[in-house]
């Protein structure tokens, strides 16, 4: 009976890698490939379940104004927008393949932050990869914040 639980307490454990590494913010393609060899990375060292920081690909504003100050609109506000929005990526994108590609080669369930296009919009979104299914789901952020709200 012992034996058996020990059984069960092993097989319900398993590694978890959080990383912590900065993503390169206007090239979406750089940042997947970076993305992709830490996933190697993680997994070679044993990890199951790997999860990227918020906005690692497609670029996180920070500090950016857009151009906003209350009651109005820059137009270099506008060129910074479309500069954040062209570095947004599609969920049909090689980004995203080559994520699901890195999961499925590695067995790993990964998580990353992305900031995803659609349309005119972008949306800080979570993708959620598993390494049979690959890109099995997301979760866009519904409530943004500060300039993202834009």
């Amino acid at each position: 009976m012992r034996r058996r639980q020990e059984e069960l307490v092993m097989a319900q454990t398993f590694r978890a890698a959080v990383i912590q590494a900065a993503s390169i913010p206007t090239n979406a393609a750089a940042s997947a490939q970076k993305a992709a060899a830490l996933v190697q990375e993680a997994a070679q060292q044993g990890a199951r379940l790997i999860v990227f920081p918020e906005a690692f690909l497609g670029g996180y504003p920070k500090g950016a104004s857009f151009g906003t100050p209350v009651g109005m609109r820059k137009p270099e506000g506008r060129e910074d927008f479309r500069r954040y929005h062209a570095a947004a990526i599609d969920l049909d994108g090689p980004e995203v393949q080559e994520l699901a590609e890195a999961t499925k080669a590695t067995g790993a369930f990964v998580v990353i932050g992305v900031i995803e296009r659609d349309g005119g919009t972008v949306y800080c979104t979570a993708l959620f990869f598993d390494g049979e299914r690959g890109l099995i789901a997301k979760h866009r952020k519904l409530m943004p914040t500060a300039a993202e709200r834009l």
